[in-house]
């Protein structure tokens, strides 16, 4: 297996959770349905806020390579998490229990790549989302966190690819990574429910 075939395999797993996490249901979900911008802010604001925690916790990888990563993730979310006029709602996304219970570089490089697929589809949620409210600047800065994302998860692959050997590590990242996925998959579908929100589409 390489890097590339996991991702793939990953997408396949969760296809139905990746669309779907991939819908404005997911901003209506991360702010309990008060769905305007200095909500959304504030729940991108706590987003960035838990990779932050997640990742500078990891910076000290016994692995030079993915502990360089981390961090470099640690720093980029930091700044995101700053530079993002609202205060962050008390709220950490359930995807970081995962990661966060995760050890060893192969499970956490992983679950990091499980986390970038998840990232990426809100990032572009909260892109489409400041288009409509007519801020192309807001957009366009989500737009960019969003290709920062893509490089993030391009790293963490070529790493992937340096440290995993054979089968058993495969497997073990893959496992990470569809665990990252799923569990903010179930988070969206319950809190939607709880919204009263049918969290499938409807045809």
């Amino acid at each position: 297996m390489t890097a590339a075939d996991l991702i793939d395999a990953v997408r396949d797993d969760q296809q139905t959770e990746l669309s779907r996490l991939g819908s404005s249901k997911t901003l209506y979900a991360d702010t309990r349905g008060e769905m305007e911008p200095d909500v959304v802010l504030a729940a991108a604001a706590a987003r960035e806020g838990a990779a932050h925690a997640t990742f500078d916790a990891w910076s000290e990888d016994v692995d030079d390579d993915a502990a360089a990563l981390f961090a470099d993730a640690a720093a980029e979310t930091a700044q995101r998490r700053d530079s993002i006029d609202a205060d962050p709602v008390d709220r950490t996304p359930a995807m970081h229990d995962v990661l966060d219970d995760l050890d060893g570089t192969v499970e956490r490089l992983g679950g990091f790549v499980g986390w970038t697929l998840v990232d990426k589809k809100v990032k572009e949620q909260y892109t489409g989302f400041f288009t409509g409210q007519a801020d192309p600047q807001t957009a366009s800065t989500f737009r960019s966190a969003g290709s920062d994302v893509e490089a993030l998860r391009d790293s963490a692959a070529d790493l992937l690819d340096a440290v995993c050997d054979g089968d058993a590590d495969w497997d073990a990242a893959e496992a990470a990574a569809v665990d990252v996925v799923a569990t903010a998959y179930d988070e969206y579908f319950e809190t939607l429910e709880d919204l009263g929100v049918n969290p499938k589409p409807v045809c």
